[in-house]
C-alpha cells in the first residue's frame, strides 16, 4: 500500500498543501473549520506527519517523556510503577500524547538525556521520580525551560510544580495502630536513604518512637527488592531481642518479609505482624493477606499527567497534594503474644 502524502491529504481535503501543514502542526493560517476538514482527511487515510519534520516547524511532538533510576528487569515486579504508568497513559492517550520511557544510570546520564530530548524536540515535557534532596537535576530542568512535573515532594522556589502525598501522615498511622495493639519493638525495613520521601519516612519513624516511647524502632535500608527485603528481615528477626512488627517501604519487599519469617519457623502475626506500604492485589493473595497503606496509585498517574499537560500549555501549575495512603488492616497485624513486654 502506498504511504500517503500531505498531497494526498490537500486533495482529498479540497486545500493547499501548506494549509494542510499549518492545521497538522496546530500554526494559525487556517480556519477552525478547515483545521477540523484537514484532520479528518489526514485520519481517513492513514497520513501521519514525519516526527522530524513536524520538530522543524516548531511543531508540539505530543510526546511526555519519563525516566527511571533502575534495572528494566525490576519494573516487571514493581506494581507502583507499573500503576503509575497506568495512569499516566490513560490521561495522555485523552489528549493524544504518547509516554516515552526510558532506564538511566544515574543523575547525570538522565540530565544529559532531557537536554538532547529537548534540544530535538523529541518531547513537549517530563515527568521526575525518585527525588533526591539537593537533587541536580532539579536546577538543570529550571536552566533548560523545559516543563516538568517532580513526582515527590515540593521542592524550595516551587518550580517544577510537584505531585506527592504526606508520607510522614501515613506512617504515623502505621506506628500507632501498631502501637496500640500492643507492640513496643518496631523496626522498619526501608527504601534506598538518599531519596527524598525515603528521608521523609526515617525522620517521622525516629520521631514517632521518642513520642511512643517505644522500647526500640531500627531501621534497616534495602533497594526495595525482595532479595534485600528477606535479607534485611532475616537480619532484623535472628537477634534475640527481635521486633514484633516490621514496616515495609514497598510490597514487594514486604511479601518476601512474609515468605522469609515463615522460612524460619515464626509465625505471621503470630510472632511478628508486617505492614507493606503501597497496597498492590498481589498482598490480598498471600497467606495471611498484608496489612497495608492504601492509595490509588493509577490516579496520583492521572493527576501527574493532568498537572504536566498544564505545564506544557503554559498554564500556572502549583505543587498538587493528592490523597494521602490510609492503613488497610488484613491477617498480618495482631496484637503481640504478651502485649506487656511485647513478646
Amino acid at each position: 500500500m502506498k504511504r500517503p502524502t500531505i498531497a494526498d491529504v490537500a486533495r482529498a481535503a479540497g486545500v493547499s498543501k501548506g494549509a494542510v501543514s499549518y492545521a497538522l502542526n496546530g500554526r494559525p493560517g487556517v480556519s477552525e473549520a478547515t483545521r477540523q476538514r484537514i484532520v479528518a482527511a489526514a485520519d481517513t487515510l492513514g497520513f501521519r506527519a514525519d516526527s522530524a519534520a513536524r520538530a522543524l516547524a516548531g511543531a508540539p511532538s505530543r510526546v511526555v517523556g519519563l525516566t527511571l533510576q533502575r534495572p528494566a528487569r525490576t519494573l516487571g515486579v514493581e506494581p507502583f510503577f507499573m500503576e503509575l504508568v497506568s495512569g499516566l497513559e490513560a490521561e495522555l492517550s485523552l489528549h493524544s500524547y504518547a509516554l516515552l520511557l526510558q532506564m538511566v544510570p544515574d543523575h547525570a546520564h538522565e540530565i544529559t538525556l532531557h537536554r538532547r530530548w529537548w534540544r530535538d524536540r523529541s518531547v513537549d515535557g517530563v515527568l521526575v521520580c525518585d527525588l533526591h534532596e539537593d537533587d541536580p537535576r532539579i536546577p538543570a530542568l529550571r536552566e533548560l525551560g523545559l516543563p516538568a512535573v517532580l513526582v515527590g515532594p515540593p521542592v524550595e522556589g516551587g518550580t517544577p510544580a510537584s505531585i506527592w502525598s504526606d508520607d510522614g501522615v501515613s506512617l504515623r498511622e502505621a506506628v500507632e495502630y501498631l502501637a496500640a495493639l500492643g507492640h513496643r519493638r518496631i523496626a522498619r525495613i526501608g527504601g534506598l536513604p538518599d531519596l527524598a520521601h525515603t528521608a521523609v519516612r526515617t525522620r517521622t519513624f525516629t520521631e514517632l518512637a521518642l513520642r511512643l516511647g517505644l522500647e526500640s524502632a531500627r531501621t534497616i535500608p534495602a533497594d526495595y527488592t525482595g532479595a534485600d527485603g528477606a535479607r534485611a528481615t532475616r537480619e532484623l528477626l535472628g537477634t534475640p531481642d527481635r521486633p514484633t512488627a516490621l514496616v515495609y517501604d514497598n510490597d514487594i519487599m514486604a511479601i518476601a518479609g512474609l515468605a522469609a519469617a515463615q522460612e524460619m519457623g515464626l509465625s505471621v502475626p503470630g510472632d511478628v505482624s508486617i505492614v507493606a506500604w503501597d497496597d498492590s492485589p498481589v498482598c490480598r493473595l498471600v497467606h495471611p493477606p498484608l496489612t497495608a497503606l492504601t492509595r490509588d496509585i493509577a490516579a496520583y498517574g492521572t493527576h501527574a499527567a493532568r498537572l504536566l499537560l498544564a505545564a506544557i500549555d503554559g498554564r500556572p501549575a502549583a505543587a498538587l497534594h493528592t490523597e494521602t495512603a490510609h492503613l488497610t488492616p488484613r491477617g498480618s497485624t495482631a496484637p503481640p503474644r504478651d502485649p506487656a513486654v511485647g513478646t
